[in-house]
Formats: structure tokens, C-alpha cells, sequence
């Protein structure tokens, strides 16, 4: 798969499954996805794979996933079943060349399996990399191998989909068997459409019919079509195809003298067209390989003879008699009448599995027809989902500009009602600071009237003004007047015309400890003009000190 693949029915990169953090995708097949997951836990990395049977069910687009219709209910529900037991099985085995699974769990209607990721390359990449591996090499990989299947086989499963790209060969540790998710009971003889599981050339006849006598053996001939591949450099003819003419026998005999012949020879055991030829468990088939016990009676003897060495066959001397001739030849008379019944037999079969191809070629055309359909749906329907999002987004952006500018209108409403306001204060207390000048005139001019003597006017460097010591002159009360206007401006933090007790609080000292006497009128805060009148007070206090002295 290339980094560039994308993957319409995976769940969004990023998101989170429990406490794995999904990070990219390591492969998709007909019955689920495999992500590659970081587990923030742990802090490693593991293979996440999901139950989503492509004919069966889609993704929702909250990322549940849901059956096709209602009809496909009862069988998605069920591969969920067997999916989770399947897991539950596996998580039991402990096998250094079987991938472990760690944990299991349910979530978005569907079911996960967790796996150990492992590091290193498929065995079809190697052998893209470096074809045709000697004898040995092979025996390295394969054996190991075998084991693992034989622990498999002993639970009552089989994998049913052995092939290069499932045999990884990791960086450390030797080779692994990988996605076991064709993997189902052997026992009980549950047959599904859901179990369908073929790839062509290493599934055997048995598995293109549901009806089919399914074993280790059908491991077996995956497993044997693995080592054609290799010793070949080509993968095996399909099993239907070799009905009409079979080449295996002719390709593994132009590679014998590089392989040995007992190796050969167990390769084409195991790919017996017909299960009952073919080894019937691994520990049989693994001496065979080995060379530790001959291949058994079972497998045909035509095509063994295709493999073995080549040799001249024994002429009888010229002055044999005919009688002995007769008796060599004996043997062969009964004959005749079994290659025909095995030929018929096999057109059957060949007849059966050509219309059992051609019913799956069909149904696979029918889904992912209804897969295209499907993802054009899921399509369009994130299409539509889109501009709906875009044109919510544009009418909520217009929504908040239309309040930020009614927000700043209110702001400057404000600003402005409190510029006005402070304004009109102000004016108010110019014009009591005036009525309040012009009665203590008029009450210097009683006096004055009345014969009270009045303080000669006296000329100095910094004049005093009229009245009694402590008074402060025109310029300086104006520049009082605005320095208090300045500091009961910032002051007022709600800007309401007024000063609290928390708004005074660490700014005016003398304020804040003679609250209550500047408060003239005791509602529980000041104003302006109470502020200001408290200001001249303080101004002329200093006023009278400078003057004492």
C-alpha cells in the first residue's frame, strides 16, 4: 500500500479508540482495517484491527459502524459474534511465531482487536528483493512456522488464507503468521458466506464451495503453494485452472538439482488437487519435509514420479521369454478402468468449482458494485454535510460580527453617555464653585459694609488671595479642578459618576480612611463634588501650614 492511499472508510487519523491513538492505516481487506495505533499507556506501538465486513456494513459519519439494511443485521451481528470469540481464542495462544493478540474490546458498534506491531518485512517482499532463497533459508522461515499452525490447528481453527504477505519475518525474532481474520471454528461445521474468504492459487478446491471438506490440509495447501512461489518465482496456478491442465508437477521438476528431491516431492504432496491425497496434519507433512519420513502411499503416484530423478527405465534382454514379459506387465491390467472413474470424478469437481467461481466472481461484482454505490452515497452525503458546516460557519461568523459591532456601538454609547455625564458634573461643580465664590464676596462686602475692618491688600512676590489665610487663587483652583476631575475619572471603574469603597480602596488613602466624612450626604458613596471639595480642603490645609510658617 502507498503512504498516498486513502482510505474513505477508515476512521479519522488522530482520534482516539480507548487509549490508543490511531496513526495511520497498515492495510484494509474485505472484512476490516488495520491501524496502526500508539498506545499512550504503554508508550509503544500496536496493530489495531476492525471488524467492518465491506458487503455487510458501512461507517457511519459519527464513526459507528452500522449493517447495509436490515436484512444484513442478523449476519453482521453474528461475524461480530464469531469476531470476538475469535479474539478471545487467540488472545490465549502464546506462540513466538504467532501474532499475539493482546486485548479485545466493543466500540463504535463493532469490535477491535490489539496486536503486538512487528518490525520488519513480509516474506513476499523479500522474495520481490531477493527471489528464489536457497533450500535452507526456506526451512529457516517454514519451520518455525509450522509449529505455529500445528498450536492453531490444535484449537480447532484454521487461518484459510496462508500467502506470502501473510508470513512476516520480523527484524528480531524470526518469522510470525499474521492476520488471522479468515480464521473460524473448523468444529461444528458452521458454514457462512461471511467465512468466504480465497486467494486464487493458494486456496485449495475445497474452499470455492461452502459445502467443502475443510481442514488442516486446506492449510496445508496454502502452506505448499508458499514454498512453489519461492522455489518457482511465480505464484501457483489457480486450483480451478489446474483442473484443465495442471503445470505444477512440470515447474517444481525443472528446479530439482538446486532443491533437494525429498523437498520436491512434499511440495507437490501437499498441493494434491484432491484433500484425501494430500497430508492430513502438519507433523506428517513436516517429516516429509525434513526427509525424515517418505511421502505416505496417499499422493498420487504419477505425479511423484513427474518429480523424482530422472532414470532409464529397465530393458529386459533380448532372449527374455515371453512368459516372463507377460508377468512384468501383469500388474497394469486392471487399470484401465480406474483412470476413468478418477476422470470423471475430477470433471465434477472441476465442473463444480468452475460454477462455484463463477457464482463468487458474480456476488463479488454484485458488492462492490453496491460498495461503489455505497461510497458515492457516503460521498455525497459528506458533501452535503460540508456545505452545510461551511454555510453554518458563514452565518455564525456574520452572527458574531454582527454582535461584535453591536457590542462596540453599546461600548461607545457608553463611553459617550459617560463623557456627557462627567461633563455635566463638571459643570455643575464649576457652577457651585462659583455661587460659592460669589457668597463669600458678597459676604466680605457685608462685613466690609457693616464696618468690620478689613486686612490692607499687601503686594508679594507670591500673592496671598483675599480672604482669610488658606484660600487658594484662580489658577490654582483650576488646576485643582482638573487634576481632581483626572483622578475621579480613573477612579471611577464602572464610569457611573461615582466612587465606591472598593474603587477608592489602595488609590486615595486619606479617602478611603475618611470615607464617611467626605460622603457629605452619607449615601454610601462620592461624588464628584464631594471629591473636589475634599481635594480644596487638602490644598488649602497645605495652604494655612505654609502660611503659619
Amino acid at each position: 500500500m502507498s503512504e498516498s492511499t486513502t482510505y474513505r472508510n477508515a476512521l479519522p487519523l488522530d482520534s482516539m479508540l480507548l487509549e490508543y491513538r490511531l496513526e495511520s492505516v497498515l492495510g484494509a481487506g474485505g472484512f476490516g482495517m488495520t491501524y496502526l495505533g500508539w498506545d499512550t499507556h504503554l508508550e509503544k506501538h500496536v496493530a489495531i484491527k476492525e471488524y467492518l465486513p465491506v458487503e455487510l456494513a458501512v461507517r457511519a459519519l459519527d464513526g459507528s459502524v452500522v449493517p447495509v439494511t436490515t436484512e444484513h443485521e442478523y449476519n453482521y451481528k453474528w461475524g461480530l459474534e464469531r469476531f470476538i470469540q475469535e479474539a478471545r481464542t487467540l488472545a490465549k495462544f502464546s506462540h513466538p511465531h504467532i501474532v499475539r493478540v493482546n486485548r479485545y474490546f466493543e466500540a463504535n458498534s463493532t469490535g477491535y482487536m490489539v496486536m503486538d506491531y512487528e518490525r520488519g518485512e513480509s516474506l513476499n517482499q523479500m522474495l520481490k528483493r531477493a527471489p528464489r532463497p536457497e533450500e535452507a533459508k526456506l526451512k529457516s522461515i517454514l519451520m518455525p512456522l509450522l509449529e505455529g499452525l500445528h498450536a492453531v490447528h490444535e484449537a480447532g481453527f484454521l487461518h484459510r488464507d496462508i500467502k506470502p504477505s501473510n508470513i512476516f519475518l520480523r527484524e528480531a525474532g524470526g518469522p510470525v503468521l499474521l492476520d488471522f481474520g479468515a480464521a473460524r471454528h473448523a468444529i461444528g461445521g458452521v458454514t457462512k458466506s461471511l467465512t468466504s474468504v480465497l486467494t486464487p492459487g493458494y486456496a485449495p478446491l475445497e474452499q470455492y464451495a461452502t459445502d467443502g471438506r475443510q481442514g488442516p490440509w486446506s492449510d496445508l495447501y496454502a502452506f505448499a503453494g508458499v514454498l512453489y512461489r519461492a522455489i518457482v518465482d511465480e505464484n501457483p496456478p489457480d486450483a480451478v485452472s489446474r483442473l484443465k491442465g495442471d503445470t505444477v508437477p512440470e515447474k517444481l521438476a525443472a528446479a530439482r538439482g538446486w532443491v533437494s528431491d525429498a523437498f520436491l516431492r512434499a511440495v507437490e504432496w501437499a498441493l494434491a488437487l484432491d484433500e484425501k491425497q494430500r497430508p492430513q496434519s502438519v507433523s506428517e507433512w513436516r517429516r516429509a519435509l525434513s526427509g525424515e519420513a517418505p511421502v505416505s502411499a496417499r499422493a498420487p503416484a504419477a505425479a511423484l514420479t513427474q518429480v523424482a530423478p530422472t532414470q532409464a527405465a529397465p530393458v529386459s534382454p533380448p532372449a527374455q521369454p515371453a512368459r516372463t514379459a507377460g508377468r512384468a506387465q501383469a500388474p497394469a491390467e486392471p487399470q484401465p478402468a480406474r483412470p476413468r472413474r478418477s476422470l470423471w470424478r475430477w470433471v465434477a469437481v472441476g465442473i463444480a468449482a468452475f460454477v462455484a467461481v463463477a457464482v463468487v466472481n458474480g456476488w463479488n461484482k454484485q458488492r462492490e458494485a453496491k460498495e461503489r454505490a455505497q461510497q458515492e452515497a457516503a460521498r455525497l452525503a459528506a458533501e452535503r454535510d460540508a456545505a452545510a458546516g461551511k454555510e453554518a460557519e458563514r452565518l455564525a461568523a456574520e452572527h458574531r460580527e454582527a454582535e461584535r459591532r453591536k457590542t462596540e456601538r453599546r461600548a461607545e454609547d457608553q463611553r459617550e453617555a459617560m463623557v456627557r455625564g462627567t461633563e455635566k458634573r463638571l459643570a455643575e461643580l464649576e457652577a457651585a464653585m462659583r455661587a460659592e465664590e460669589e457668597r463669600l464676596g458678597a459676604k466680605v462686602e457685608s462685613r466690609a459694609a457693616e464696618g468690620a475692618s478689613v486686612p490692607p491688600r499687601r503686594d508679594r512676590p507670591t500673592r496671598e488671595r483675599e480672604g482669610r489665610p488658606g484660600d487658594l487663587e484662580e489658577q490654582e483652583l483650576r488646576k485643582l479642578r482638573r487634576t481632581a476631575e483626572a483622578d475621579f475619572r480613573s477612579a471611577d471603574a464602572n464610569g457611573d459618576g461615582y466612587l465606591t469603597r472598593e474603587e477608592v480602596r489602595g488609590r486615595f488613602p486619606f479617602v478611603e480612611r475618611e470615607f464617611q466624612r467626605v460622603d457629605a450626604d452619607g449615601d454610601g458613596r462620592i461624588s464628584g463634588p464631594e471629591f473636589f471639595r475634599m481635594r480644596r480642603w487638602q490644598a488649602q490645609q497645605r495652604q494655612q501650614k505654609r502660611s503659619d510658617r
